[in-house]
């Protein structure tokens, strides 16, 4: 049976890092808990997962905004479903859950940005969750220069 709940909890969050991992591997678990915390003291960001008999298979992490293009928003920054739980309906049901929760919650718009290279999550944002493709996204990295 899944259920999705919200993570509050330091153990909670410790508990999410190997599925955030396959997403961001790049972060070490002591740098991705601090990022989290801060993320979610600081700038009211929230982790959502689907459980599936008591494990997490799937994560959002999630902002509501305000924006002059969307209006009243909920920015999905990470959404990812473990490499063993792909094609099981979890991402589906997981940005279902977002819909509802923006919604609930006065928002127009769901939105998210996904890395160029990710192009079978491009489909599935496209094709089976009605998405459309409206910007891209540009960086520039400062550190450093």
């Amino acid at each position: 049976m899944t259920e999705i709940v919200e993570l509050t909890t330091d153990a909670e969050f410790r508990a999410s890092y190997p599925v955030m991992h396959e997403l961001r591997p790049h972060l070490s678990e002591a740098e991705y808990l601090t990022l989290l915390h801060d993320m979610v003291e600081n700038h009211g960001y929230r982790l959502f997962a689907l459980y599936d008999d008591g494990k997490i298979m799937a994560l959002a992490g999630i902002e509501i905004m305000v924006t002059l293009y969307f209006g009243r928003t909920v920015h999905v920054h990470e959404l990812i479903t473990t490499e063993s739980g792909r094609s099981k309906g979890y991402g589906r049901k997981l940005l279902g859950y977002m819909d509802e929760f923006a919604r609930a919650n006065g928002c127009k718009v769901v939105w998210l940005t996904s890395a160029v290279h990710r192009l079978d999550a491009h489909r599935f944002y496209e094709q089976h969750m009605g998405y459309e493709r409206v910007a891209y996204v540009f960086r520039e990295v400062v550190e450093g220069k």
